[in-house]
């Protein structure tokens, strides 16, 4: 069903009395960086550790899902200023809002976290696209699977809040942040705890204890 966009400038985001150029939320910026850092770290250095495939695949996933729930939930809200999110209304149409704080309440904002927010926005999606050159020239295809999902979650986030930044209420980004935010964060999440709770097959010609 086609999705609608609406774009607001929200007065309702509790207000902060903080200097422009100091980090007054280093915990949430800390974690804005954290999760997608790992990420991209254990995709880097996990063949030297270990050579399972599915172990991980699995990490990586769980560490982009809380990357993808912190950034888009906790920090884009604080150190920002800008929040979206999908709702069904009454009518079953899907609709997607944009929220920005106002200009007197975006000057408050620190400049720094802003610029570390935005920063590592752009930094992940950069990198899972040269991730997903090498492993397409390299022809590691399950590894492909792997980045794809890692450049879908980063790029949704990423359009999404350029959209509140803009104010644009009509992008092809809808797509891309419904496919994370509806198909990824659930669907994927509920396959890869399954893996956990699964029960290895029995081997042909033995029996199950008694």
């Amino acid at each position: 069903m086609a999705g609608s966009g609406a774009f607001t400038d929200s007065s309702s985001f509790e207000s902060f009395d903080q200097s422009t150029l100091l980090i007054r939320h280093p915990i949430v910026t800390f974690l804005h960086l954290l999760f997608r850092s790992l990420a991209l770290l254990v995709y880097l250095l996990c063949g030297w550790f270990s050579d399972s495939f599915i172990g991980s695949f699995v990490l990586i996933i769980l560490l982009l899902s809380l990357d993808f729930w912190t950034v888009k939930n906790v920090s884009g809200r604080i150190l920002a200023g800008l929040r979206w999110w999908n709702y069904i209304d009454d009518s079953g149409e899907s609709t997607w809002v944009f929220e920005s704080r106002g200009k007197e309440e975006q000057h408050r904002l620190s400049t720094t976290e802003v610029s570390i927010f935005w920063a590592g926005l752009v930094f992940a999606p950069v990198l899972w696209v040269l991730f997903l050159i090498t492993a397409l020239l390299s022809l590691r295809l399950k590894w492909m699977v792997l980045v794809v999902i890692g450049l879908t979650l980063s790029l949704s986030n990423l359009l999404g809040y350029l959209r509140c930044r803009l104010g644009k209420t009509e992008s092809t980004s809808a797509l891309i942040s419904g496919v994370a935010n509806q198909y990824l964060q659930k669907r994927m999440m509920d396959n890869v705890l399954g893996i956990f709770s699964s029960s290895p097959r029995p081997a042909a010609g033995s029996s199950l204890p008694v």
